[in-house]
């Protein structure tokens, strides 16, 4: 049986309004103690595959500055407070692309995103037989283009490395046995 690590002392390194940085010393359950383990505390987020009543899937491209570079990717966000995770995807859906959808979302599931030093989950949802309803509302520090693509060419615009963003192709092939991929 495997026993879990015992935390002796911890403190924070800084809080910011994006994520907080913890040092944690902690004992082994062998005796051995790790001084400075850090662990980045970040809030749950979420992201959806959207598509269209035609087949399209709805990603958003933005730049993205640890990276230096644009990604093509699905809509995602953080929850506001005393907000539900599918109400934050609806609303992170609307905000950012204007689509919307009279179906509720699919819960594809929750996973950390790296348990062994960040705290965060990311949830999955499939939202289906979207349409445009709205403008983007953006956020003051938000500038994305909507993009259209069709459900037939995700997987190779994965392998081709167009789409490099993990947890957008993790979503789609999550996605697959909840939708119908017309084979070319």
């Amino acid at each position: 049986m495997m026993n879990s690590w015992k935390t002796l002392r911890s403190s924070y390194v800084f809080k910011t309004p994006f994520g907080n940085l913890r040092k944690d010393d902690c004992a082994l359950p062998d005796g051995q103690v790790i001084e400075n383990y850090y662990v980045n505390e970040y809030a749950d987020w979420v992201n959806a595959i959207v598509l269209t009543r035609e087949n399209k899937i709805v990603l958003v491209k933005q730049y993205r500055y640890a990276a230096q570079d644009f990604f093509l990717e699905i809509p995602a966000g953080k929850p506001e407070k005393n907000e539900t995770y599918e109400s934050a995807i609806l609303r992170e859906v609307r905000e950012e692309t204007g689509y919307i959808s009279d179906k509720t979302p699919i819960l594809l599931g929750e996973f950390y995103v790296n348990p062994a030093t960040q705290t965060n989950k990311v949830i999955t949802f499939l939202i289906v037989d979207v349409y445009k309803a709205f403008d983007q509302e953006l956020d003051p520090t938000e500038f994305i283009d909507v993009h259209l693509v069709d459900l037939n060419d995700m997987e190779t615009m994965i392998a081709s490395g167009k789409i490099n963003q993990l947890f957008t192709a993790s979503a789609y092939y999550m996605c697959k046995p909840h939708i119908h991929i017309k084979e070319r």
